[in-house]
């Protein structure tokens, strides 16, 4: 789950305190590396983007946005805006809808820390995973746009374009899990959880046969996503931190988990009147990615969504022991540990086959 929620493209002000830098030395930057750029720059901070400090650079024919690795001291590997790069730069070429990059600077000199400068990608963003700006009628097309940009992705060969050793290909599942199980029981700080020692137990032992590598997203869904202001098409996919090379089929349940997540948890619709609402149910959605990627079907796909479900828990039990431990606190970060219990309660039941 990345940090940087609404609250990034929810709006802009003054850059934070801590956060400027020499606006001189960027225009210099621009004027050096980024076609048909003319200032003069003016320099505002989206709210939110605590992962990656991020800004709207306001020139008078067009805007861009910069995203850079906060100041301070980093963990190695962390805040990796040159992965981000990386993989729009790469998807963009082979045309899948991401912002547009224009320059990556890996050195530190220019503005205090590296960044790369995209585009401002200007449309809709929903918010509310049900649409509820759009009619009945139109919110088909919607659902289906979603569907077929994540078996694009899913279609695309890492090779081909430069991607190929972007994470480690296979036994993605083994791997995660081990991962996440070993971060949720070290972390003695945020506590243990009955329902989540039983899925640590439980997921090892009912990863599906076979294998398949392809480049995931890891956040997919319809609020990391810059619509046509009037159509049902996808400008741009946002939010690529947690993407790498990983099994299609993970990235797709995560997708999936809106059918079974209440509102309240990123954005699920569960309860809700999908017939009403015109919202493709489960079955047909699945039936739609499948025929787009040439598969029969998804079997075990409880273990799949308790797999999804599992891992966002880890992720959040870690926001929990961070909040214990006086290194994060927000109304943002107490909201979301509190759901823990219940999303860690609605992955072993789905894991029984009691979900939905």
């Amino acid at each position: 789950m990345s940090e940087d929620r609404q609250e990034r493209f929810g709006g802009t002000g003054a850059v934070r305190a801590g956060h400027g830098f020499d606006v001189a030395a960027l225009d210099a930057w621009m004027h050096a590396h980024v076609a048909g750029y003319a200032g003069p720059l003016s320099v505002e901070q989206f709210k939110g983007g605590q992962s990656n400090p991020t800004y709207r650079l306001l020139t008078p024919t067009r805007a861009y946005v910069l995203r850079r690795k906060p100041p301070g001291a980093l963990l190695p590997g962390a805040h990796a805006v040159e992965r981000e790069y990386r993989v729009l730069a790469a998807l963009g070429q082979a045309g899948f809808p991401v912002a547009p990059v224009h320059g990556l600077c890996e050195d530190a000199g220019v503005i205090g820390t590296p960044f790369y400068v995209m585009d401002m990608v200007e449309g809709r963003i929903f918010w509310d995973s049900t649409l509820p700006a759009l009619t009945p009628q139109e919110r088909p097309a919607y659902f289906d746009a979603m569907n077929a940009a994540i078996a694009q992705l899913h279609g695309i060969d890492p090779q081909a374009i430069g991607l190929g050793d972007y994470g480690k290909p296979g036994s993605y599942f083994a791997r995660q899990i081990a991962r996440w199980s070993r971060q949720y029981r070290d972390d003695q700080a945020a506590g243990r959880n009955e329902d989540m020692d039983w899925l640590a137990d439980w997921l090892p032992g009912q990863i599906p046969a076979g294998d398949e590598t392809t480049i995931v997203h890891g956040d997919f869904r319809a609020d990391n996503m810059i619509w046509h202001p009037t159509e049902p098409r996808i400008l741009a996919v946002l939010d690529w931190e947690l993407s790498t090379l990983g099994h299609p089929l993970a990235d797709f349940t995560y997708h999936l988990m809106m059918y079974h997540l209440p509102p309240h948890i990123i954005g699920g619709f569960k309860g809700a009147d999908l017939a009403a609402l015109n919202i493709p149910s489960q079955a047909d959605y699945v039936a739609a990615y499948c025929a787009r990627t040439g598969r029969d079907g998804i079997d075990n796909l409880p273990f799949y969504l308790a797999f999804n479900m599992f891992r966002f828990a880890a992720i959040i039990h870690g926001i929990k022991g961070r909040m214990a431990r006086g290194t994060a606190s927000s109304p943002e970060a107490q909201s979301l540990v509190d759901t823990l219990p219940e999303l860690a309660a609605i992955g072993r039941r789905t894991a029984q086959g009691q979900g939905r």
